[in-house]
């Protein structure tokens, strides 16, 4: 398993947390907002790893965004949800090889 991989489960996992009704929003309120931070970094470093690794970027790109935006409460709850569901979808499909250049 590559380590964009292991980020993806973990990320995921994390916004599918933070997703969580109440929970959630007291978690980031209670860190006065620096676990969106934390998150935006995290989820930076997935993006970084999985490009390399030619896997999906769409789950990082989606939960960039929604570090940017989830001060904003049900827009925040949306956000979360959606990027811990295609951060986990992207995580459990299989690798394709790398591309190869034909000259």
């Amino acid at each position: 398993m590559t380590n964009s991989k292991v980020l993806k489960w973990v990320s995921g996992s994390l916004e599918l947390f933070l997703a969580i009704p109440i929970l959630g929003a007291l978690v980031v309120m209670g860190s006065y907002y620096t676990v969106l931070g934390a998150m935006l970094v995290l989820h930076i470093v997935t993006l970084v790893l999985s490009k390399q690794n030619n896997e999906p970027i769409y789950g990082s790109v989606l939960g960039i965004i929604t570090s940017l935006v989830a001060w904003i409460p049900l827009v925040g709850w949306i956000l979360h949800l959606l990027s811990g569901i295609f951060l986990m979808v992207t995580a459990a499909q299989k690798s394709k090889p790398p591309a190869s250049h034909h000259y």
